[in-house]
């Protein structure tokens, strides 16, 4: 199957956690990117086409990156405060870019990554040093386990895609009304 990236958690440390699909379902779950070339084709629609081929430890690299930050947003997104063991990782990952990076402003302050792995971690500590993470949720349906900004002026977003989990939701709805007869 050919693989289309789909960008929807609205910055790309959370769309880089959402490289994993059906996360909440052990039998359907697929990573997304554990295939180099998808990984490419995902590099490339986030904006960071690479002009070199990743390796094998750097394709880990960016699991390991992925996993660490889902590790810390997951809890935060159902509004659970993420292990102190999480954040250490996290924190650790983060270290690893900064230490590499060129400053190249001092104001605004802003970093230059070394390479592609390091620009995913410094995606994440965007995410945490810029956004407002008291919007970041976790789709309602069961399970998804994808992330995003609810970026709504009310803050009323419910899914990753109200073109995919939100269609599939309304139409369990409406199957289900017309299995029980009922209208509400």
């Amino acid at each position: 199957m050919d693989y289309r990236p789909e960008l929807v958690g609205g910055q790309l440390a959370v769309d880089l956690v959402n490289t994993v699909a059906w996360r909440l379902d052990e039998r359907r779950r697929v990573d997304r990117i554990a295939d180099p070339a998808n990984l490419r084709k995902w590099l490339t629609a986030a904006g960071l086409g690479p002009s070199k081929r990743l390796t094998a430890r750097e394709l880990g690299e960016v699991v390991r990156c992925r996993e660490a930050a889902y590790a810390v947003l997951r809890p935060l997104a159902v509004g659970v405060e993420p292990a102190a063991a999480d954040l250490v990782v996290l924190r650790a990952e983060i270290e690893l870019a900064v230490r590499k990076a060129s400053l190249v402003s001092a104001h605004p302050l802003t970093w230059q990554a070394a390479t592609v792995v390091d620009e995913l971690r410094l995606a994440v500590w965007r995410l945490f040093e810029d956004e407002d993470l008291g919007r970041l949720r976790q789709c309602d349906d069961d399970d998804c386990g994808w992330l995003f900004l609810d970026r709504s002026r009310n803050g009323s977003r419910r899914w990753c895609s109200s073109a995919d989990c939100g269609n599939r939701a309304r139409a369990r709805r409406h199957y289900h009304r017309h299995q029980t007869g009922t209208t509400a």
